[in-house]
């Protein structure tokens, strides 16, 4: 069940990190779950310790999870788009 949790999610929050970032149009349904969860990743490691929260791929499905998987997606994207256009945006 935590694997169908994290497909729904991992691709809820990959689709908002590509709305705040405008990379939407460029991605499809699969690269939104590939970088939710792997952006839930990053802000397990990163932003989680800093807001004094777990993510949700750490079995906590709270808002202060919620948010660090977001910002961690956003910083996931914003490393893509430098390296590939030279540009944060």
């Amino acid at each position: 069940m935590n694997i169908i949790i994290w497909l729904i999610v991992g691709g809820i929050i990959g689709w908002i990190a590509s709305m705040i970032m405008r990379t939407d149009a460029q991605q499809g349904m699969i690269l939104n779950v590939v970088v939710g969860i792997i952006g839930s990743v990053i802000g397990g490691w990163l932003i989680a310790p800093m807001l004094g929260s777990a993510t949700v791929n750490q079995n906590d499905f709270s808002i202060m999870g919620l948010v660090a998987s977001l910002i961690g997606a956003i910083i996931l994207l914003a490393i893509v788009n430098l390296f590939r256009r030279g540009r944060v945006r």
